[in-house]
């Protein structure tokens, strides 16, 4: 089987096996239900991914991948400073999470594995058919991959003056993506309708970036300071 064949067989399964985790969920999708949406054998499902563990981890690296591509897109924005191209990254991710739920899904739950990872005794717990798994390996060296690009964002805008000078690039682009995460997490409960606290997602979302464009601009100074080491406040 030629490269491409193969490329074809795994983007061919990918899509069955997004699908059917859109719908049912990780848990009660079968290996034989993605054979079947996929028109293939169970077998030749096996001879691409070791197990259901295997092919969910590569459902996450293509998630992971597209959330590269999107960072990506905004640091390559022409003639943006460095709070628009945070704007744009911010309505981008929004969009994204909207349009490609099930993706958003696997990298907050890998988020979540690599809490237990880093952790020697939690490791311990983590299931074994997941850290054998090739494409977990493959995300242990990618998943930063996105807020790299985050960081090349924030140093950008930090260079042509758009953001504050003491803001340290990698603390200030983790706690905008914390942010973010918890923006998505809570459009749930501020679109229910029977909820106390007058908000609407409209004047939420507006708020949201208002404020992240408020810290990072800050007071604007004509120098560095020397001692100040990355507060955002």
């Amino acid at each position: 089987m030629g490269a491409l064949e193969r490329q074809k067989k795994e983007k061919e399964i990918l899509t069955a096996a997004i699908q059917l985790f859109a719908i049912k969920g990780y848990y009660s999708t079968k290996m034989d239900e993605v054979a079947k949406r996929a028109k293939m054998s169970k077998g030749l499902i096996y001879f691409y991914y070791k197990n259901k563990e295997d092919l969910y981890m590569a459902v996450t690296k293509k998630a992971f991948e597209e959330l590269k591509e999107l960072f990506r897109e905004v640091q390559k924005s022409k003639g943006k400073t460095g709070v628009d191209m945070v704007t744009l990254l911010i309505q981008n991710f929004i969009s994204f999470t909207e349009e490609n739920k099930m993706y958003h899904e696997s990298i907050l739950s890998f988020m979540g594995l690599m809490d237990q990872y880093n952790n020697e005794e939690k490791r311990k717990l983590m299931d074994p058919l997941i850290l054998e798994s090739p494409n977990f390996k493959q995300l242990l060296e990618i998943h930063h991959d996105p807020a790299k690009l985050g960081i090349q964002i924030i140093s950008h805008g930090v260079r042509d003056g758009s953001m504050r000078p003491d803001l340290q690039p990698e603390i200030t682009f983790y706690t905008i993506w914390s942010m973010m995460i918890g923006y998505e997490r809570l459009r749930g409960p501020i679109e229910y309708e029977n909820k106390e606290v007058k908000i609407s997602q409209e004047n939420w979302q507006t708020g949201f970036i208002k404020l992240i464009h408020d810290m990072l601009k800050g007071t604007v100074q004509s120098q560095r300071p020397k001692a100040i080491q990355g507060s955002l406040f």
